[in-house]
Parts: C-alpha cells; structure tokens; sequence
C-alpha cells in the first residue's frame, strides 16, 4: 500500500500528464497514407515524443496519453467546468471520449502497418457522477481479442484512488487504410 497521501497522488498524476505534454508538439493531423506508413508503436512514440503532431482534441478534453504497450493504452483528463452539463456534473460524453479513446488506441497498438480501425459501438456503464473536484481520472483500455476483421477492447475510468467512475467495452471494425 501507497505512503503517498491523496494530494500527494494527485501532484504525481498531474505532473506525469505536465511531463508528457513538454515533448508533445502542437496540435495537428497526419495525411491516413502519413498514418498507415507507420507501425502502431511508431505512430503513438512519434506522437509523445514530440515528432509527431498531437492529436487536436487533446486540448478541449484536456487528456493527456500517458503510457501505451501492445494492447493497452491509458490517457488521463482533467475535467474542467466547461465539460459540466447542466445538472452540475461532468457530462457523460466527456468520459465516452476518453473511453472511447483508450479501447480504440489499445485496439491500435495491435494493428499491423497499414491498418486502422473504427468504432462500431461503444458501451458505457457510469458508476458514479464526476466532479473536478475528483481531480485527474485515468481512462484505462486493453484488448479483449483482435481478429482479422474486427477487435474487442474494454476499459475502465479511475481516480487516484482507485475509484471506478465508469467501465467501457467496445467493437472495432479493422481495415486496410489507403491514402
């Protein structure tokens, strides 16, 4: 068990997500034939060291990718005001995204050069309402199964704590991109 207090966790968590922010570069996209001429592992190092352009919905969902391996994949947010809905809570499409993008980049890191994917569908389960006071979550996806045609993925969103907030499963279609 930890030492580390809870403001202490949280301290760490937020300065994981500063520290992997310095070598991203700025917001941008990549060209599918810029894309499916990478492997998976090429692609997501390109993107955290900074030689690659971040993904541009990093920045209004305020997530951050903190560590990927073949078939998991984790990105942190810190929900802001602006990402409340009108009953005082984090809307329930702020978690769907950073669900929806841990299963389908742990589903990436998986592909062989030259694939993509796309979601299907995406099955959300809320446990709990979210609040910025909760702090930094981690949205946490890994692989079921990935076939020739289509990859199972399912995730979770924690807090420093370890508290569940929602789970998530998801159905990706795989396919050979051509640019």
């Amino acid at each position: 068990m930890s030492s580390q207090t809870r403001d202490e966790k949280i301290q760490a968590w937020l300065a994981d997500a500063q520290e992997m922010r310095a070598h991203m570069a700025a917001p941008g996209t990549l060209s599918l034939k810029e894309v499916a001429s990478m492997s998976p592992q090429e692609f997501f190092d390109g993107i955290g060291s900074g030689q690659l352009p971040a993904p541009p919905i990093n920045v209004p969902m305020h997530m951050t990718p903190i560590q990927w391996t073949p078939g998991h994949f984790v990105f942190q947010g810190s929900p802001q005001d602006m990402h409340y809905n009108p009953l005082g809570t984090v809307h329930g499409g702020y978690i769907a995204t950073l669900l929806d993008s841990a299963l389908g980049c742990a589903i990436h890191t998986m592909l062989n050069k030259g694939q993509g994917y796309t979601t299907t569908d995406l099955r959300i389960s809320y446990v709990r309402a979210l609040t910025t006071a909760v702090g930094p979550v981690r949205a946490e996806g890994r692989i079921i199964h990935v076939g020739r045609s289509t990859a199972l993925a399912e995730g979770r969103l924690y807090d420093v704590d370890d508290k569940l907030y929602a789970t998530a499963s998801t159905t990706c279609l795989i396919m050979n991109m051509h640019g």
